[in-house]
């Protein structure tokens, strides 16, 4: 089998058949193929779940550092989108890791039109911070622990319908004074609350 009906067969298969792929079967998948054809299959699983994979027995025991980027989107009322994620009951940001050979703002946008139906232009992406950290360790229900460096973004611009995907349960937009307890990135709002109030003490002042 030729590497590009290796890497055809491996799109054909579930999410769940995916990343449930033995370490022996994976090996034999990469055995023959180039660079450019790994970040490929990379981005297939998602580089996160394709590193784990990698690791054989210790994907679930290595604690994994992420790249990645996350959003504060507002509406017109000045109220952030959080999404109720499905793998857990905690309220968070729309983001996601970064991909091999991504810029920041490629994986802010991709993430958005995948979990939100939102188009985001670069134009209008506004950096708040680069976020990193112990407050950035996250666990999975798997068992998986990681320590993500997140680019975080305002994004006040938008177009398109809001509708999610099987990663959220529900999307809701909340005033900033009124946000759920459990909060999955309190830390990154923390940041746009504190970025937004020296903001506003400079042009008091």
């Amino acid at each position: 089998m030729s590497s590009s009906e290796k890497i055809i067969k491996l799109k054909q298969l579930s999410r769940k058949d995916r990343n449930n792929i033995s370490y022996e079967k994976l090996v034999n998948l990469m055995e023959n193929l180039s660079e450019k054809e790994i970040i490929e299959v990379s981005k297939i699983f998602g580089y996160p779940v394709f590193t784990r994979l990698c690791m054989g027995k210790l994907r679930h025991k290595f604690v994994l550092l992420q790249d990645g980027a996350a959003a504060i989107i507002l509406n017109d009322k000045g109220q952030i989108l959080l999404q109720s994620r499905s793998d857990r009951d905690k309220w968070g940001l729309p983001g996601g890791c970064q991909e091999l050979g991504e810029k920041f703002e490629d994986t802010i946008i991709r993430e958005i039109k995948e979990e939100n139906n939102l188009d985001v232009e670069e134009n209008d992406l506004e950096l708040i911070d680069i976020v990193s950290g112990m407050s950035r360790r996250n666990y999975y229900p798997n068992g998986d622990v990681v320590i993500n460096n997140t680019a975080l973004y305002l994004v006040r611009n938008y177009t398109g319908e809001l509708k999610w995907n099987e990663e959220s349960k529900e999307m809701k937009f909340f005033d900033i004074d009124n946000l759920p307890n459990n909060q999955h990135d309190y830390d990154l709002i923390e940041k746009y609350i504190d970025k937004m109030e020296k903001r506003y003490e400079k042009v008091k002042n």
